[in-house]
C-alpha cells in the first residue's frame, strides 16, 4: 500500500527537479582484492559483490530473504516472569549486581542469521599475458557498474546491474574484436548446495539451516544445525543463470559452462527462496523457489539487452534523480583520481567537497539497492554479506542500527523504500504481543535488542549466556513506533495513519505496564540499561541496570507524545489518550548532572568508559526532537557538554550519529568535524588505515567492520546540516558548516511534505523553493532575513534567526529570497 500510495506523487515531484548532477562514480585502477573494496549492486532483493578480477571475476551473490531459522518460538523462557519482582526489588535496594544476575533469567533465544547465497565464478581464457588500461566503476547515479582492460590489443568489458523491474541480475561481456570471448561459468555456495547444468541453464540449488549462532558465540558444539529445530528446518533456494550469446559456442562441463570464441555474452541471473513469510515455515510451508526463479528468469530473458537497460535505468533514474547536492562548485574537481586515492588524500586533510556529496548520494544509493522487498528491510549491511556467521548475524538490531538505516528515507525523497520496514514492524507487532505476555505478563507488544526476519521479540541471550549491558533492553518496539509516526508526518497520509495507530498504542500499552513507581513518586523503567554503556558505583564496582535510564525516558516521551498526537488527529481513542497524557506528567524528568552534562543514569555515576560510542542518553536530541535549541535551551546546553565529553571519535555508525546531533544543535562546523572523520580511511588489513570508524576503499562504512547503517545515517546527518522540520517548521540551513561555503541541493523533504530546493553562496541562503506537497501551514525560519516572493511576506526576528508562517496551497511552489 505505502508503495502504491505515494510512488505517484513522489514521481510528480521529480519531473519539477530534474538537474546536471557530477560524476557520481566510484571507480578504481586495479582489481578489488578485499571484500571491503569490491562494489555493490542491488535491486532491493537480489545483491552483488563485483571485484572486477581480470582472468577469473568473482561476483559474491545475495538474496534479501535467505535467512537461516523459521518462525520463532512461544514462550521460550517460560520462568522469565518469575524474575521480574525480584529483580525491581534488587535494584529498589541498590544491589545492582543481583539485579544484574536476576536479569539474566529472563533472557530467550538469539535471532536467526543473514546468509550469503554464493559466488559466480567466471574464468576468462585471456592465456598469461598482463592486462593493460585496467579500470572498473559503479556508476551510482546508474546502477550500473564497469569493468575493462586491454589484453593483446583486444578491450574486453563487463557491464552488471541489478534490474528491479527485471528481478534478475545482467551481465554484459563484449570484446573489441569479434570471437575473443571464452568464458567458464561456475558457481558456489557455503551453504550445502548442488550444481548442475540443464539444457545450457546454470542451476544451483541450496539449503539453510534451520539455526546459526551469532558468530561472537563460540561454547556450542554445533554453531549451525540443519536439522529440525522446533519443528522446522531452514529455508530452500535457487540460483539459475542462462547464457545468451552471439557467435561461438556453449557447451556443458560437468556443472560448469563453457562459452568459446563468442563476440558478446549476456548472463541472466536469477535467484529465489522459499521464504513464505515471518509465520510459516520455510521448507514446509515455503513458496516454491524453483517456480519464482523460473519465472523471474522468463520475464528477463524474454527482453533483448537493450530493453532490459532501458527498463532499468528508468526505474532506478525515478527514485534517484529526484535529489541532488552540489558543494563548492569552484573547488578543484578530483574526480579524476581512482576513489581510494581520493580517500587517502582526503584522509590526509586534503579538501574534496565532491567527494563529500558523492558519499551523500552514495547512501541513497545503497538504500534503493536493498530496501524494496517486502518483509525484509535493510538489515546490518544492506543485503550485502559473505559470511556464513555474519558480524553480529547482520540482523535488525533495534537499539539503533535498523532505525539508522531508515533516518534517511524520507528526508532524502526516497519515502516508498520505507515499505520493508513498515512490514518488519507490523510483524514485529505480532510476535512482541506474545513475547510481553509470556515474559511479563503485560499488554501490547515489546522488542528488545536483536530482530530478524522471523520477528524474534525476545531478549536475547540463550537463556542466560547474554550480557544484559545489550541483550535485556525493553524499548525496540517504542523506537521503531517512531517510524510509523514519521512516515504520516513527511508523507500526510490519514489512511496509513489508521493502520499505524493501533501498532503505536500497542507499544504505549507494554509501557504503560512497565512502568512503576520510583520513592519519590515518578514513574520509571525498572529493569533498565544505557545500551551499550555501564557505570561505576560503590567505588570501582561495575553496574550495567539501573532504574529509568535516561534514553528509557527520553524514548517513552516521544512514544507517548506521538500516539497523542495520532489519537488526536484521528479523533479516536480518547480514554487511552488521557491515560498516557497523565502518565506522562508523572514521567522521571530529564537531570543535569554534575559536569553540566545531560545525566544518563538514574543516579550521577560515572562512565567506565567515557567516549563510550553510544549516545543513548540523548535520544530526546536526536531522532526525536524532545531537545531543542529552539525550545528547551538549557538542556540542549548539557546535550552539548554531553557530546564533548563523549568526544569526536568514534565507531563509523557513532561518528554519524553525533554529525547529526551537533546539526540538531545547530553547529555545522563541528557537525562537520565529525562527518570528516566519517570518511576517514579505513583498511582491516593496513596498520595505518585500520582500528578506527570511517569508509572503506568501496566507501562503506566501517565500524569496523562493515556495518551499513553509517553511510544511511552520514547521508541524513548531510540533510540535517542543511535542512530541518522537526519542530512543526523548515529551517533552512541550520548547520551549514564553514566548509561548504557554496553549494545547492534539490529535492529534499521536509515534514507535512514539502519538497525543499536550497541555493546559498558565502555561506548564507541565495534562494530557496518549497513545493507544497499537501497544503497546510508552513512555517519557513532562516539564519538571515528573507521574503516569500509573490506572498510579499517578509520573514520578522525571532529566536535563533527569522521565521514566517502561511497558509500555503496544495501543489504550489513558493521562492524565498534572501534580503
Amino acid at each position: 500500500m505505502i508503495l502504491r500510495t505515494y510512488q505517484l506523487l513522489l514521481v510528480l515531484t521529480c519531473t519539477t527537479t530534474l538537474f546536471a548532477q557530477q560524476d557520481l562514480k566510484l571507480h578504481y585502477d586495479k582489481p578489488a582484492t578485499e571484500w571491503t573494496e569490491a562494489l555493490p549492486i542491488g535491486n532491493g532483493r537480489l545483491g552483488a559483490m563485483i571485484f572486477g578480477r581480470v582472468n577469473e571475476e568473482l561476483i559474491q551473490l545475495n538474496e534479501a530473504t535467505l535467512w537461516s531459522g523459521g518462525p520463532v518460538s512461544k514462550n521460550v523462557n517460560p520462568t522469565a516472569f518469575e524474575n521480574l519482582a525480584p529483580t525491581r526489588a534488587a535494584l529498589l535496594s541498590g544491589d545492582y549486581a543481583k539485579a544484574y544476575e536476576l536479569t539474566k533469567n529472563m533472557q530467550g533465544l538469539y535471532s536467526e542469521s543473514y546468509l550469503p547465497l554464493g559466488d559466480l565464478i567466471l574464468k576468462q581464457d585471456l592465456g598469461n599475458k598482463k592486462p593493460a588500461a585496467y579500470y572498473r566503476d559503479l556508476n551510482i547515479a546508474d546502477g550500473v557498474a564497469t569493468t575493462s582492460f586491454t589484453v593483446d590489443g583486444v578491450t574486453y568489458k563487463r557491464e552488471i546491474f541489478a534490474s528491479a523491474p527485471g528481478e534478475c541480475i545482467i551481465i554484459r561481456l563484449t570484446s573489441s574484436q569479434p570471437k575473443k570471448l571464452s568464458v567458464t561459468v561456475d558457481t558456489k555456495s557455503q551453504l550445502p548446495y548442488k550444481s548442475a547444468v540443464k539444457e545450457q541453464l546454470l542451476f544451483l540449488n541450496g539449503k539453510a539451516p534451520s539455526h546459526a549462532d551469532p558468530s561472537y558465540i563460540s561454547y556450542n558444539k554445533e554453531p549451525i544445525i540443519y536439522k529440525d529445530v522446533a519443528g522446522c528446518r531452514g529455508m530452500r533456494f535457487e540460483l539459475i543463470l542462462k547464457p545468451i550469446i552471439k557467435d561461438g559456442t556453449v557447451t556443458n562441463q560437468g556443472s560448469t559452462i563453457a562459452i568459446q570464441n563468442a563476440s558478446e555474452i549476456i548472463l541472466v541471473v536469477s535467484a529465489a527462496t522459499s521464504f513464505n513469510g515471518f509465520d510459516k515455515c520455510p521448507d514446509s510451508e515455503g513458496k516454491d523457489e524453483h517456480k519464482l526463479a523460473t519465472d523471474y528468469l522468463a520475464k528477463a530473458t524474454n527482453k533483448k539487452y537493450d530493453a532490459l537497460l532501458k527498463e532499468h535505468l528508468d526505474d532506478f533514474h525515478k527514485l534517484f534523480n529526484r535529489v541532488s547536492l552540489n558543494l563548492n562548485a569552484g573547488e578543484a574537481d578530483k574526480s579524476a583520481l581512482p576513489t581510494d586515492k581520493r580517500l587517502e588524500e582526503y584522509t590526509a586533510g586534503k579538501k574534496d567537497s565532491k567527494l563529500e556529496a558523492l558519499f551523500f548520494q552514495y547512501g541513497r544509493y545503497l538504500l534503493i539497492s536493498s530496501s524494496r522487498t517486502k518483509d525484509a528491510p535493510a538489515n546490518l549491511q544492506g543485503i550485502w554479506n559473505k559470511d556464513l556467521r555474519a558480524p553480529w548475524s547482520s540482523n535488525y538490531t533495534t537499539n539503533i542500527n535498523v532505525q539508522m538505516n531508515y533516518w534517511p528515507v524520507e528526508t532524502a525523497n526516497l519515502s516508498e523504500l520505507f515499505s520493508p520496514l513498515n512490514d518488519l514492524i507490523r510483524n514485529l507487532s505480532v510476535t512482541g504481543a506474545e513475547t510481553a505476555k509470556s515474559f511479563y505478563h503485560a499488554k501490547g507488544w515489546v522488542v528488545h535488542h536483536n530482530a530478524d526476519i522471523w520477528g524474534t521479540s525476545n531478549p536475547v541471550g540463550d537463556l542466560g549466556n547474554g550480557d544484559p549491558m545489550w541483550a535485556n533492553w525493553y524499548m525496540g518496539a517504542n523506537w521503531l513506533s517512531r517510524h510509523l509516526w514519521e512516515h504520516y508526518q513527511f508523507t500526510g497520509d490519514k489512511e496509513y495513519l489508521k493502520q499505524a495507530y493501533p501498532i503505536m498504542k500497542g507499544a504505549a500499552e507494554f509501557t504503560l505496564d512497565w512502568l512503576q513507581k520510583d520513592k519519590n513518586g515518578y514513574l520509571v523503567t525498572m529493569p533498565s540499561t544505557s545500551p551499550e554503556n555501564t557505570y561505576y558505583y560503590d567505588g570501582k564496582k561495575q553496574g550495567v541496570m539501573t532504574v529509568g535510564s535516561t534514553m528509557d525516558m527520553g524514548i517513552i516521551r516521544d512514544l507517548f507524545a506521538n500516539t497523542i498526537a495520532a489519537s488526536n488527529l484521528l479523533n479516536t481513542d480518547k480514554d487511552f489518550r488521557e491515560t498516557i497524557e497523565k502518565a506522562n506528567d508523572k514521567l522521571l524528568p530529564f537531570k543535569i548532572g554534575s559536569k553540566s552534562q545531560l545525566q544518563e543514569w538514574y543516579k550521577d555515576f560515572e562512565d567506565v568508559d567515557p567516549h563510550h560510542r553510544h549516545t543513548s542518553h540523548l535520544y530526546a536530541l536526536h531522532p526525536a526532537n524532545s531537545i531543542s535549541p529552539l525550545t528547551t535551551p538549557e538542556l540542549a546546553n548539557a546535550a552539548k557538554k554531553t557530546l564533548e565529553l563523549r568526544g569526536d571519535d568514534g565507531t563509523g555508525w557513532s561518528l554519524a550519529w553525533k554529525v547529526n546531533m551537533w546539526a540538531r544543535l545547530l553547529d555545522g562546523n563541528h557537525a562537520y568535524t565529525l562527518f570528516k572523520n566519517q570518511l576517514r580511511l579505513t583498511k582491516d588489513n593496513d596498520t595505518k588505515y585500520s582500528g578506527h570508524g570511517g569508509a572503506y576503499p568501496n566507501l562503506f562504512d566501517a565500524h569496523p567492520p562493515f556495518q551499513i547503517d553509517g553511510n544511511f545515517a552520514g547521508t541524513a546527518g548531510i540533510i540535517e546540516m542543511l535542512m530541518q522540520s522537526q519542530n512543526n517548521e523548515i529551517h533552512l540551513l541550520p548547520a551549514l558548516p564553514d566548509a561548504w561555503a557554496e553549494g545547492a541541493t534539490t529535492g529534499i523533504v521536509a515534514r507535512g511534505n514539502f519538497t525543499v530546493d536550497i541555493n546559498w553562496k558565502a555561506g548564507k541562503l541565495a534562494t530557496a523553493k518549497i513545493v507544497s506537497n499537501n497544503g497546510g501551514t508552513c512555517t519557513i525560519r532562516a539564519t538571515e532575513p528573507f521574503i516569500i516572493e509573490g506572498l510579499n511576506l517578509k520573514s520578522t526576528k525571532s529566536t535563533i534567526g527569522y521565521t514566517v508562517s502561511f497558509e500555503s496551497k496544495k501543489a504550489k511552489s513558493y521562492t524565498v529570497k534572501s534580503l
